[in-house]
């Protein structure tokens, strides 16, 4: 079974690491120092699909776990990181109960779903079924290894919360504070009391209805904070980030012991 899913459902807290730069061997440093779970930024890092590929074969060989947000929840692109072998997804900016009934269809095969439509057909040939090495994967391991999380952007996906929890094939919510925040008014301003308003009304709703609650850290809360409000899964750290603090320490350090010469 998908161990991430596994981990989640029992309860257990997961801290992830974002890959943006889209390189495996940053992403395999992750793995290797501290950070098994890595976070594939597919809507706002760097690379396309096969990108991300090659980005989840060096976590995975690292004996990591991986996870990719999706840059859209369009049926397109669902089905084609599927077949690519991802199994544990992020969509971002899900508004509605449609959307997401829409999104869920699209990650399992048939009959599974709205209306019985769903995933597309092609087990023996692609890397999801390790090429066709896993006989059941079709029928049973797919659907059930899929982890879905659909991203709580906007007030109206708040409104929403209680419907969308209910979605078959939905598996848990993941608040994504910085855009909630900017939808709501307060750009750039995640301690604002509107947006923490709005932080504390998707957890309660979310909880309450059993399901997984994910995001990023930040807004005012810590690693702690996070987990003691019922979060399973939270990012952090980036390789951007970082990189830009690294290059930055080693500035200063160099500018400190040349003044002394100037």
């Amino acid at each position: 079974m998908n161990a991430l899913k596994s981990r989640l459902q029992k309860g257990e807290f997961v801290a992830a690491a974002w890959a943006e730069l889209g390189h495996p061997d940053i992403a395999e440093i992750f793995v290797r120092h501290g950070w098994p779970a890595v976070l594939i930024d597919g809507e706002h890092g760097i690379g396309d699909l096969e990108t991300w590929v090659a980005v989840a074969r060096a976590v995975e060989a690292a004996g990591g776990e991986v996870i990719l947000r999706v840059p859209d929840g369009s049926d397109t692109t669902l089905k084609k990181v599927l077949d690519r072998g991802f199994r544990s997804i992020v969509v971002p900016m899900v508004n509605s109960v449609e959307q997401a009934r829409g999104i869920a269809a699209s990650c399992r095969y048939p009959v599974r779903g709205t209306g019985g439509v769903g995933r597309g057909y092609a087990a023996p040939i692609v890397r999801g079924s390790d090429y066709g090495t896993r006989p059941d994967y079709a029928v049973r391991t797919a659907n059930e290894d899929m982890l879905l999380f659909v991203q709580c952007e906007t007030r109206e996906s708040i409104d929403a919360l209680p419907g969308i929890c209910a979605v078959e094939g939905v598996d848990g919510i993941f608040l994504g504070p910085n855009d909630l925040a900017a939808t709501l008014g307060n750009m750039e301003q995640m301690e604002h009391a509107t947006p923490q308003a709005a932080f504390a009304e998707v957890e309660r709703a979310v909880t309450g209805a059993g399901a997984l609650l994910a995001t990023v850290c930040g807004g005012g809360r810590d690693w702690a904070d996070l987990r003691a409000r019922g979060f399973t899964l939270v990012a952090g750290v980036n390789d951007v980030s970082f990189l830009i603090g690294a290059a930055c320490d080693a500035a200063a350090v160099r500018d400190e012991q040349l003044a002394d010469l100037a």
